[in-house]
C-alpha cells in the first residue's frame, strides 16, 4: 500500500466517538493507510457518560427498534440485543448498560473488519493541549502523559459534561462531602443517607435516573425534586411502536420569532388531536424541520426560546420510558418523592447536611427546608465558557474555539468545522455530539447523531484519500 499514513484522532469514546471511528475504520482513507486513534479518560469505549452506567434503573428512553447505530441498517442494535434476550422487540426499552455494550462491541466489529490498511488504537488518556502545525493543516495534541500526537484531524467527540453548579451567591456547599455535583461518577451516590431528606435538584430526566435508583438502595426518608417549574418529563406510550407518516404544516418554516413558531406547531398538534392523532408521534414528524426552525431564529428570538419555551419543549420531547414513569407517578403518589416549583436562593452547608432556602413559584415569601444530601440532577453541561476541560480550555485560549452565546455548544460552518474566534472555519477540527446544538438544537438523540457522524466520517476519509503531502508526525504507540 502507498502512501503515507493518515491519522485521526477522535477525543471522546461515548456514542459518536465509537460511531465516527467505526466509519472511519469501515471506509478507509483510499490508497493510504489510516491510523485511529480514539481517546477517553474513562477508558469505557463506545461507552460514554450516558451507556456508562451499571444500574439496571437506567434504561434507554427510546425503544430499540430505533437506537441503531447505523443508518443503513435499522436492526443492527435489535439483533445484538436479542442476542442477549430472544425476547425483546423493536418496542422494548432496555437497560443503557446493554446499549453501551453494543456500541463497545460495534467499535470492535469495526476494527476487526477495518478496510485494507486501516487500524484502531483505543488510549485512555486526556488530551490536555492542541497546538496546529506549521502548515496549518494538521494538529499537535498533547496528551495527559505528555505524549504527543500529530494528526491530521481531530475529531471533537467530547459528548456530555459533568452539570454546572447551580449559580448562588455563596458556592460553599460545592466543598461539602454530602453535596453530589456529579452523580454520574461512579460510587458518588454512596454518600447520599437512606434514612435522611434528600435535595435533587432539577426534575428531568437525570433526576428520574437517579431519584429511582436511590429508591432501588431502601431509602425511607423522603425526595425532594426541584426546579423552576417543576416540570417532569412526558411518558412514552406503553407499546413503543413507531408512528405513522405525518404531513407536516407548509407554513412552519415562514416563521421567525419563537412565539410564532411555537404557536403554529401548537395549531398543528391541536388540529392532529382532533383527529385522533397521538402528540407524541406529532414531535417525532416535527424533528427533519427543528434544525431548520432553529436556524430562522436570530440571537434574541433563540434567547426568548430558551427562556420561554424550552422547559415545557424538553418535557415533551425528551421522554421517559413507560416503567420510570410509572414508577416515578407511583413515588409522587406515595410521598417518597415531592417535585417542587421553586428558585433556589442558597445552600447553606450545616452540621447534620444543608439548610436550602428557596422561592415557591407564585409565591414572595422565602421558605427553608433541611436535607442531609444535595444530589446535582440538572443533567449535562454545554456551556463551553465555563466547562474545566483542559482541552477546550487550550483552544478557548488560543482562540481556536468560539464559544456559543447561549452556552448550548460551540461554533461550526455547515460542515462541522470548528470555528476559531475569527470566525475563520478550522480545516483540522471537526464536531460531533452535542456541543453541535448550538447551530442545529437537536443534537442529543441517536437519529441526528448517527447521522452527523456518518457524514463527517465520509468527509474524513474522502479529504484524507486526496492529501497529498504528508504531515511531519511524532510516532504513535502501540
Amino acid at each position: 500500500m502507498s502512501g503515507p499514513d493518515r491519522v485521526v484522532v477522535v477525543v471522546g469514546a461515548g456514542f459518536c466517538g465509537a460511531v465516527v471511528a467505526a466509519r472511519l475504520l469501515t471506509r478507509g482513507a483510499g490508497g493510504h493507510r489510516l491510523r485511529v486513534l480514539i481517546t477517553d479518560k474513562s477508558g469505557r469505549m463506545g461507552r460514554g457518560l450516558a451507556y456508562g452506567t451499571r444500574s439496571e434503573q437506567h434504561v434507554l428512553n427510546v425503544p430499540v427498534g430505533r437506537m441503531s447505530a447505523l443508518e443503513e441498517d435499522a436492526d443492527d442494535f435489535l439483533r445484538f440485543a436479542r442476542q442477549q434476550d430472544t425476547g425483546i422487540t423493536p418496542a422494548s426499552f432496555v437497560s443503557r448498560q446493554l446499549y453501551g455494550e453494543y456500541l463497545e462491541a460495534m467499535l470492535e466489529r469495526a476494527a476487526c473488519t477495518a478496510a485494507p490498511g486501516a487500524t484502531l488504537e483505543r488510549r485512555v488518556c486526556d488530551v490536555t493541549h492542541a497546538t496546529p502545525t506549521d502548515d496549518g493543516h494538521g494538529v499537535v495534541l498533547t496528551l495527559d502523559d505528555s505524549e504527543q500526537v500529530v494528526a491530521d484531524r481531530v475529531v471533537l467527540a467530547v459528548g456530555n459534561y459533568a452539570p454546572a453548579h447551580p449559580r448562588l451567591a455563596d458556592q460553599a456547599y460545592v466543598g461539602s462531602p454530602t453535596y453530589v455535583g456529579d452523580p454520574w461518577i461512579p460510587g458518588a451516590l454512596e454518600v447520599v443517607r437512606r434514612d435522611r431528606p434528600v435535595l435533587l435538584i432539577g426534575t428531568g430526566l437525570t433526576m428520574i435516573d437517579i431519584a429511582l435508583e436511590l429508591r432501588s438502595r431502601g431509602r425511607t426518608a423522603p425526595m425532594i425534586a426541584v426546579s423552576r417549574r417543576g416540570l417532569l418529563p412526558q411518558a412514552h406510550r406503553g407499546h413503543g411502536s413507531a408512528p405513522p407518516p405525518l404531513a407536516l404544516p407548509p407554513d412552519l418554516l415562514d416563521h421567525a420569532t419563537a412565539y410564532h413558531q411555537m404557536r403554529a406547531v401548537r395549531a398543528w398538534i391541536g388540529e392532529l388531536d382532533a383527529a385522533g392523532v397521538d402528540w407524541r408521534d406529532a414531535l417525532v414528524a416535527l424533528r427533519p424541520l427543528t434544525a431548520a426552525m432553529w436556524h430562522r431564529l436570530d440571537r434574541p428570538e433563540r434567547a426568548r426560546f430558551l427562556r420561554h419555551v424550552r422547559p415545557f419543549w424538553d418535557v415533551h420531547r425528551h421522554r421517559a420510558a413507560p416503567r420510570p414513569a410509572a414508577l416515578l407517578d407511583h413515588m409522587i403518589a406515595d410521598a417518597e418523592l415531592e417535585p417542587m416549583a421553586a428558585r433556589l436562593i442558597a445552600i447553606r452547608p450545616v452540621p447534620d447536611g444543608f439548610e436550602v432556602e428557596l422561592r415557591r413559584r407564585g409565591q414572595v415569601d422565602l421558605s427553608s427546608i433541611e436535607v442531609a444530601s444535595v444530589v446535582n440532577c440538572t443533567g449535562p453541561c454545554t456551556d463551553v465558557r465555563t466547562l474545566d476541560d483542559p482541552l477546550v480550555g487550550a483552544l478557548r485560549g488560543q482562540g481556536l474555539l468560539s464559544p456559543d452565546a447561549h452556552g448550548l455548544g460551540v461554533e461550526v460552518d455547515d460542515r462541522e468545522a470548528l470555528v476559531d474566534a475569527h470566525g475563520a472555519p478550522s480545516t483540522a477540527f471537526v464536531v460531533v455530539g452535542p456541543l453541535l446544538r448550538a447551530r442545529d438544537w437537536e443534537a442529543t438523540a441517536v437519529p441526528e447523531l448517527r447521522a452527523v457522524a456518518h457524514r463527517v466520517a465520509t468527509r474524513l476519509c474522502d479529504e484524507l484519500g486526496g492529501i497529498d503531502a504528508p504531515v511531519a508526525r511524532a510516532p504513535l504507540r502501540g
